[in-house]
């Protein structure tokens, strides 16, 4: 703003100085040039001229307002002065009046200390006018005008203008950083508002990269512990084939090669006897190794439905056990994947043989809610319940559902006192796959 206004004071002095200059000099010049001479032939003004400027100078507006003048030759000779003491000297022109021995008028506002070396102090400001005179046919620079006119009225009037260019600038100045203000304030709220809803979604962002995070490595570590779990599961398969059905097997084999059958002399009944026993041998072998497929085969598991499926789990152990079993069932109307599937009914298959083998009596009871977004299935008994910290690492029961279920990205619970036991299974069907 001080730079501005500065410039356009600057330039608003020269423009009103030299304005106030130029109606000056066209008032002087219109009243003394036609009392000279032709002045490219006379380099002196005799006594009759001097006295008409001296009246002239000296009355009316002019008068009053002139402080000192000079009539200036090309050489630098005064041709006439105020200063009577000046006419007739001769001294080496200044660059204003070279100026304007070039055509130009050169104005300029000052505060002057004296105009002569014995003139009296001028009070107050003085425009210094350098006014070139043309010869009126040919348009030559004849001589120059110097004079000096008092300012006073000038320089309340230059005061004014100042004041005003003042104002003009520091208003713009103003309104201009006051709009911008405006702009920016609006556009600082604005950036704050998205900063903020940034931050709120980066922390929302983060806190759901927490927690996929933690349940990739729920996932990851309950994968790795059901891979375990899997291999103990099928070692101990592999040692109920070897101990059972295998010993029968052997056992058959080793009779078959025996002499109570391959031997002539033995009696025909013995040899039945023999071959009967055999036979029953391989018969309880082949029942075993059914009994052990039943329980790794899902008959129907891709066709049927969820409480379909629960009630399948819930006859068969019926059938095998003689128990009885209340069901609750709520009912469900999503789908499930066939990992959910084979998830549920493994757990009711595992949690019911539990309860029947080590609360042998006691009324179990199957338990399914379903809401919008999870499925939770329970298995209860009224049993005297257990400490899970007596429970054997290498157990494939509990740890079996609870890895199972986890893996799946659900969640498994246990609960036990001396009342009973609950075992709940939650799935999430927002987080299912699809089927």
């Amino acid at each position: 703003m001080l730079m501005v206004g500065g410039a356009v004071t600057l330039l608003i002095e020269r423009a009103v100085t030299r304005n106030a200059g130029a109606t000056t000099a066209l008032y002087v010049d219109s009243v003394i040039a036609p009392l000279l001479p032709d002045m490219q032939k006379t380099q002196r003004l005799d006594d009759a001229l001097g006295h008409a400027l001296d009246e002239t100078l000296g009355q009316g507006a002019l008068g009053q307002r002139l402080a000192a003048m000079r009539l200036w030759a090309p050489d630098g000779t005064v041709l006439y002065a105020n200063d009577k003491g000046l006419i007739g000297q001769r001294f080496a022109p200044t660059p204003n009046l070279k100026q304007a021995f070039s055509g130009t008028m050169v104005v300029n506002y000052e505060r002057f200390d004296t105009l002569d070396k014995d003139a009296v102090r001028p009070s107050g400001p003085l425009l210094e006018i350098y006014n070139p005179i043309l010869q009126p046919w040919s348009g030559d620079v004849v001589a120059v005008i110097e004079f000096y006119e008092y300012a006073h009225d000038f320089e309340a009037t230059l005061q004014n203008a100042r004041a005003r260019s003042w104002l003009a600038v520091a208003g713009v100045i103003v309104a201009f950083f006051l709009t911008l203000y405006a702009v920016v304030l609006r556009g600082s709220r604005t950036i704050a508002r998205q900063a903020g809803d940034l931050n709120r979604r980066v922390v929302e962002l983060t806190a759901l990269v927490d927690q996929n995070h933690a349940l990739h490595q729920r996932i990851k570590g309950a994968s790795q512990r059901a891979t375990a779990l899997n291999e103990r599961f099928l070692r101990r398969l592999g040692a109920d084939l070897h101990d059972g059905p295998a010993q029968f097997v052997a056992l058959a084999a080793m009779r078959l090669e025996s002499e109570t059958v391959l031997g002539k002399a033995v009696p025909e009944k013995i040899r039945e006897q023999e071959v009967l026993s055999i036979r029953a041998s391989l018969e309880e072998a082949l029942q075993e190794i059914r009994s052990l497929c039943n329980g790794l085969v899902l008959p129907q598991i891709e066709a049927a439905q969820l409480p379909e499926l629960i009630d399948h789990a819930i006859d068969a152990y019926e059938r095998r056990t003689g128990a009885r079993v209340e069901k609750r069932l709520a009912p469900v109307s999503a789908t499930l994947p066939i990992s959910e599937r084979i998830c549920l009914y493994r757990f009711l298959q595992e949690a019911l043989n539990n309860g029947y083998r080590h609360c042998r009596g006691a009324s179990q009871i199957v338990t399914m809610t379903c809401s919008e977004n999870r499925i939770v299935v329970a298995v209860s008994d009224d049993g005297p319940g257990f400490n899970p910290c007596d429970v054997a690492t290498d157990s494939l029961g509990l740890a079996g559902m609870r890895e199972r279920v986890e893996s799946l990205g659900g969640h498994f619970d246990l609960s036990t006192s001396q009342k009973g036991t609950i075992l709940t299974v939650t799935l999430d069907l927002k987080e299912l796959p699809l089927p």
